[in-house]
């Protein structure tokens, strides 16, 4: 009988993996708070929450029994014409704690999507306006923001497009902004929208970048009535410290974009939100002015249960102080690996930000295709322990249930892993 592994490699195509000689995936039989545990039982802590989205771990009864009970009463509508309690309280509730004067939610079903609208939304409130001139998009290099075809556009050229460089539309990209940085100078006219990632830049090598500065350049496009968008899909509930990384700047998007964490990864779902502003550009009797988007499973009603479940537990005391507790532990760490000598001439720009840190490994050159970090991943998975570098780029993002004492032992594994890198 061919083994799971046998079956996989005959039949499944994995996502950013090499076909030619990739690693044999390893063949997950269950999930456990931190554990990802394989079909002989080993376990492995999650020190990446699966992408970035397992918050508060794997196979949390709690969102479980309220995915279980949704099942059992509705598990899908369509979402044009109809709507449903889930939907709709968690619009209610999300608009209670956004960033911002959000004032409507439209749903999608992933980080990318929830970005394609936000940018839809806001060149369309131009059209709507009358302002056909104001079509050009601000973002800021090193960025990501997916990989549909808009939304590859809107991210740094890179690896991930080379092969779509001629079809994807233009963008004008400027630095992340700095203290000490000239901010963007235009031309303004043209600009219909500023998409950010804020303080922190995920796939773009977890860059961290100041709040300060982010401020003055977001309040410089809302006096050029330029639309500000969010891409929070990483960086939301909780992530950097906050609920919202929005909420380390004064100056508040208009747009904002979730989903990775918002259902405890659990299950598919994307929000963007807006303020009445955007909306307002859309309640016209001329129908050409629709807002024509949607998805078959916009509004999933068992996502919206899942992500309801999910904000109970982040909302609690004890995850809000896990939170702080993983955040002191990983500046800790953060301490600990600028000044040890062993390893000054080994690894550079160690950060952190919230529950997450990140530092690079002098090792060939800086980028995603730097093959140490398939060797860091090997070797911290012999140590019980999963990790998925950024080429050079090592980072840990963990679940907020993660313990003082997994944490620990993640840390100790980066340090073991460091000691035998010459």
């Amino acid at each position: 009988m061919a083994t799971l592994i046998e079956r996989d490699k005959k039949a499944v195509w994995h996502p950013y993996t090499p076909q030619k000689s990739m690693p044999e995936p390893i063949p997950v039989a269950k999930g456990d708070g931190t554990y990802i545990i394989d079909e002989n039982g080993k376990a492995y802590i999650d020190a990446i929450s699966s992408w970035w989205v397992t918050i508060h771990g794997h196979a949390n009864p709690y969102i479980a029994e309220k995915i279980y009970e949704q099942a059992k009463n509705l598990e899908q509508v369509i979402f044009a014409g109809f709507t449903h309690e889930p939907a709709v309280r968690l619009a209610e509730r999300l608009l209670e704690i956004l960033p911002g004067d959000f004032a409507k939610i439209f749903y999608s079903d992933n980080g990318s999507t929830a970005v394609e609208v936000g940018v839809k939304m806001a060149l369309q409130y131009w059209w709507n306006k009358g302002n056909g001139k104001r079509n050009k998009i601000l973002a800021l290099n090193h960025s990501y923001h997916g990989d549909t075809f808009g939304t590859m556009s809107l991210s740094n050229r890179s690896v991930f497009t080379l092969a779509f460089q001629d079809k994807l539309f233009d963008v004008i990209f400027t630095d992340a902004p700095t203290k000490d940085s000239p901010l963007y100078d235009g031309p303004w006219d043209e600009i219909a929208c500023f998409i950010y990632e804020p303080l922190l830049q995920g796939v773009g090598s977890m860059n961290i970048y100041d709040a300060s500065a982010l401020n003055k350049l977001l309040q410089q496009c809302h006096a050029q009535d330029v639309i500000c968008i969010a891409d929070e899909v990483m960086t939301g509930f909780g992530r950097t410290g906050k609920l919202f990384s929005s909420l380390y700047a004064e100056e508040k998007p208009d747009i904002i974009c979730l989903s990775k964490g918002i259902t405890g990864g659990t299950m598919a779902l994307g929000v963007t939100a807006c303020t009445d502003k955007i909306h307002a550009a859309y309640v016209d009797d001329d129908r050409t002015k629709t807002f024509f988007h949607g998805h078959s499973f916009t509004a999933n009603p068992l996502a919206c249960a899942a992500a309801l479940a999910s904000m109970d537990l982040l909302l609690k005391p004890d995850c809000q102080q896990q939170i702080a507790r993983i955040s002191e532990q990983q500046q800790q760490f953060v301490l600990q690996l600028s000044t040890d000598k062993r390893f000054e001439t080994q690894v550079k720009n160690v950060r952190s930000i919230g529950t997450i840190m990140a530092f690079e490994i002098e090792s060939g050159r800086d980028g995603y295709l730097n093959t140490i970090g398939m060797d860091v991943t090997r070797k911290a998975l012999a140590q019980g322990v999963y990790l998925r570098p950024l080429g050079n780029t090592v980072y840990i993002m963990p679940p907020f249930c993660i313990t003082a004492e997994q944490l620990d032992k993640v840390h100790n594994a980066i340090i073991n892993i460091l000691a035998t890198i010459e």
